[in-house]
């Protein structure tokens, strides 16, 4: 057994949802339909729910690397220039840096997304000169 097994309190792996339940109806709405919200996670996540032929805009992401994984529907990757098939099972690496665009297709568009935890917003007080 590994210390992890054995100490008390020590983080547990566990099932966190079910992303066919969570996008099973036609009717689900555009958005987030799920968030990591543990405490102490080191990662963010999210599904995101995309309706048919809706999109998600051109833009650039300055500072994290993002994992994409198509979980249903279809649609397409941008930029404009290289436009990439999107479909159950896509697995995609967003860069850091990279612009991107996301176009649904006729069934709507969920993925998951990776990426690694943004620090907390922090109020600072100004220095007075």
């Amino acid at each position: 057994m590994t210390d992890a097994e054995t100490t008390p309190g020590a983080p547990l792996p566990r099932v966190l949802c079910n992303t066919e339940s969570l996008i099973s109806d036609d009717s689900t709405p555009a958005g987030a339909l799920w968030r990591l919200a543990e405490s102490g996670r080191q990662l963010d996540a999210n599904l995101i729910r995309i309706p048919p032929q809706g999109r998600i805009d051109a833009h650039t992401e300055p500072d994290l690397d993002v994992i994409l994984l198509v979980v249903a529907g279809d649609g397409t990757l941008g930029p404009a220039v290289d436009p990439q098939p999107l479909a159950p099972g896509s697995l995609v690496w967003l860069p850091h840096g990279s612009e991107r665009s996301l176009v649904a297709g006729g069934r709507g568009l969920s993925y998951v997304t990776v990426h690694r935890r943004r620090p907390g917003m922090q109020i600072r007080t100004r220095s007075s000169t």
